[in-house]
Parts: structure tokens; C-alpha cells; sequence
């Protein structure tokens, strides 16, 4: 693409933006659209030399450093350190890698490979189950931070549990006190009383991931931290194998430590050749369930951003990046951080009050900042609502649950139709949305 053609696009992008009331930068999209035109979407990763964070090279266009020492910072409690046999590499994931564009980001994602190296499967697998372990047992308490879940394991067979029924395959969450334990108890479909071991939970052992809500003392606001795991079992012959069955490709993740270059490299070479069309096929697959069935135009916004910007269809993705800009975007953060002060006063959390009583004055100013007229009332009668039900939430938790529950529905009802009016008055856009919805 020629400087002349991405600024015919740009004023494409401006023409469309204006009739709807979003800004856009006309310089920074106009050099985003040449550099994603010069490069090809198989590019080898970069390295910025300066910060030592490495990434796919489409990825690092989004990536801003100026919140890198926070992000390492997080890092710290989040990561799976190296030991022998047992190979790591960070990075973050989600609206968290790209930090350039995406202003209000809603939780703090990380994503990490983990390399076993080990005489049989089984044998990685056992190293699995204790790091895992080790990890969310020493990270279940701090003054700053608590482990909420671990995902861990897939269920054997169709099970109920606490109540509720699980299909054979899906994901097995554990509190603390069960990986203490070490075991679940469910029923299975006859009724009878089984026992999910961990050690057995590792064989099978899923998608992984564990969530902290931490409170950071230096911003003085709460965040719901995540780490989700990659890992892959390398033999003596040296063939790698994911334990889950699938290798990960690195199309949305920044790595914190030029270190890990060498695992990375050893990795990505395993990764499927079809790694993009299968990327894209994921997220087509979550555009649809966003945009048919759980309705969330924001998430869909998210992930249509990764689709158009790996699959050449740059006016479009320049245009939903110019989205994530807007106050009303900023809502979307909101939605999120509700549901964290929530965690953060559940019983048992040494996360203290006046933290989460400042999360939420916090929220308040951005609405007031964000925006205006009865948009804005609205939301901040709900937050102020929600702030109150706080002084009383330990007594009377019925009433503090309804004021979380009116609160995230009134801000994300606001989220879904800002960005479904966006979305749909692109026309290239809204016929990929129409694809989706029957």
C-alpha cells in the first residue's frame, strides 16, 4: 500500500467516523495502515531492543510500552519460573498487548508457555500437576493479592457438582481449599458419589488458567489478573507435544523477556501451518456466540479487531480500533472492575474495604469524566447506589448482589448498543456480522 493509497483510506475511515461521531487520529492511522500493508502477516516476531519485549510483528504495532514496569510487575505474581527440565516464557495477552490503542482495558491477561522436558508423558504430566499446585498454593493469600480459581483438568464423564451439571470434557475449576486437598467430589450420572483426583485431572489436563484479584498499591485500584497456560511436553527424541492437544499460535501475545527467545523460537516452530486460519476460525467462532447469543458487541469488537487486521481487511480493523478510543468505550472497563470489587469483598479476602470503596469512587469520576447527559446520570445513580450497598454488603448480601447484578446490566446495556450502532453503520461490517447471526 502507497502512502497515497492508505491516505485514501484513511479519509474513507474519517468520512465514516464523522457521520458517527467518533475521533480519529489521522496521523497514527494513517501510519498503521502503511506499516500493516508493508508487512506480511507470517512475518518473523520483532524484538524492541530498547524495552527487551518481543512479539509477532502485526502485534507490536499495538504494543505501547509506557505501562511495561506495571505489567512485569503483575508478572511477578502471575509467572511459572524456569527450574530444570521445566522451560518458561510470559507474555500478555488480550487488550492488555495492546496497550497502544486499547484505553480502557478490562482485566490484566497474561499468557505463558511452559516446556516439560521429561521420559514419557505421564512423567510431564506429573511435573504439571505440581507446579500448578505449588503455584496456587503459594500465591492463594496476600496483603495485595487472592487466587480466586484455578482451572485445572477436564471432567471424565457428564457430572454434577454443588448442584449444577458439567458435560463430559469441560474445564474443572478448583477453589484453594480443594487443590489443598488435592480432590473434588461430584456425582456422576447414576447418582453415585465420584472422586476427582488432581494427580488425575493432570492426565486430561485442559485449558489452564488461574485468576487473582489484586489490589495495587502503587495505582491504588483493584484488577483481575489471569494467567493462562500453554503447555507442551518435549521427549527425549525432542518431538514436542501439547499436553491439550493443540499448540497455541502467538498472534496476540507480547513477551516480557528477551530471555525466553530461545524457548519461543524452539516452540513456534511446531505450530501448525494452518495456525492462522485456525486463529481466525476461533475467533469467528466467539464473534458469532457474541454477536447470536451472549450478547456482547464489545467482545465481538475485540476480537472482529484481531479478524481484520490478520486477514487483510485493514479499513475495517482501522475503524474499530479508532472504537476502543471513545469514552463510551471506557464502560467496558466499568462492567469489568464491578465484577472485581465484588471478588474483592468476598468473606475471607484479607483485601481490605477502604480499597474497594476507592476502586469504586474511582469509577464514578471516570463515568463523570466520560460522559454526559442521561447516559451519564444514570450510571452514576447505579455506582452510587453500589457504593452505599458497600457499607452494608457483609449484612445484607442479597441487596448487595442486586446492586452488582442492576449495575453491570445498565453499563454493559450501554456498551452493547454504542458499539452495535458503531459496528453496523460500517457496511463492510455489518454484512460480517449478518453472517453470524442467521
Amino acid at each position: 500500500m502507497s502512502e497515497s493509497q492508505a491516505a485514501g483510506d484513511v479519509a474513507r475511515i474519517i468520512e465514516s467516523a464523522q457521520r458517527l461521531g467518533v475521533e480519529v487520529d489521522e496521523t497514527e492511522a494513517t501510519q498503521w495502515l502503511t506499516a500493516m500493508a508493508a508487512m506480511k502477516v507470517d512475518e518473523q516476531i520483532v524484538v524492541d531492543t530498547r524495552t527487551g519485549v518481543f512479539g509477532h510483528a502485526v502485534t507490536m504495532l499495538d504494543f505501547s510500552p509506557d505501562d511495561l514496569a506495571y505489567f512485569r510487575q503483575m508478572g511477578q505474581l502471575v509467572e511459572f519460573v524456569d527450574e530444570p527440565g521445566v522451560e518458561t516464557a510470559l507474555a500478555l495477552s488480550g487488550s492488555a498487548a495492546q496497550s497502544k490503542i486499547q484505553t480502557y482495558p478490562g482485566d490484566c491477561d497474561f499468557f505463558e508457555r511452559v516446556n516439560i522436558q521429561a521420559e514419557t508423558r505421564e512423567a510431564a504430566c506429573q511435573t504439571l500437576a505440581r507446579l500448578v499446585r505449588e503455584k496456587a498454593l503459594a500465591t492463594a493469600k496476600g496483603p495485595t493479592y487472592q487466587l480466586m480459581e484455578a482451572r485445572f483438568g477436564s471432567y471424565p464423564a457428564d457430572v454434577m457438582r454443588d448442584g449444577r451439571a458439567y458435560q463430559a470434557g469441560s474445564s474443572i475449576s478448583w477453589t484453594v481449599a480443594e487443590v489443598s486437598a488435592g480432590k473434588i467430589e461430584v456425582t456422576d450420572a447414576d447418582g453415585r458419589e465420584q472422586t476427582i483426583t488432581w494427580a488425575e485431572a493432570a492426565l486430561d489436563s485442559g485449558w489452564i488458567k488461574l485468576d487473582w484479584v489484586v489490589a495495587d498499591p502503587v495505582r491504588g485500584q483493584l484488577a483481575n489478573v489471569s494467567n493462562m497456560l500453554d503447555v507442551t511436553w518435549e521427549a527425549p527424541d525432542g518431538s514436542i507435544t501439547p499436553l491439550d492437544g493443540y499448540l497455541d499460535p502467538y498472534f496476540q501475545e507480547v513477551y516480557l523477556d528477551a530471555a525466553s527467545i530461545p524457548i519461543f523460537s524452539k516452540l513456534s516452530q511446531h505450530v501448525s501451518a494452518n495456525a492462522l486460519d485456525d486463529y481466525v476460525a476461533r475467533l469467528e467462532k466467539e464473534v458469532s456466540k457474541y454477536v447470536s447469543k451472549q450478547i456482547n458487541y464489545g467482545k465481538a469488537a475485540k476480537r472482529m479487531y484481531n479478524i481484520f487486521r490478520l486477514t487483510g481487511r485493514y479499513h475495517e480493523a482501522a475503524f474499530v480500533r479508532e472504537l476502543f478510543d471513545e469514552p463510551a468505550s471506557m464502560l467496558y472497563q466499568v462492567w469489568a472492575l464491578i465484577r472485581t470489587i465484588d471478588e474483592a469483598l468476598q468473606p475471607g479476602l484479607d483485601i481490605s474495604w477502604e480499597t474497594a470503596a476507592r476502586q469504586a469512587d474511582q469509577l464514578i469520576l471516570k463515568v463523570v469524566e466520560a460522559l454526559e447527559g442521561e447516559e451519564e446520570a444514570e450510571i452514576v445513580r447505579l455506582l452510587l447506589r453500589l457504593r452505599h450497598a458497600m457499607t452494608t454488603q457483609s449484612d445484607d448480601p442479597e441487596l448487595w448482589q442486586a446492586e452488582v447484578k442492576a449495575s453491570r446490566s445498565a453499563v454493559i446495556n450501554i456498551v452493547n448498543n454504542f458499539f452495535y450502532e458503531k459496528l453496523t453503520a460500517l457496511p463492510e461490517i455489518k454484512a460480517y456480522m449478518a453472517q453470524f447471526q442467521g
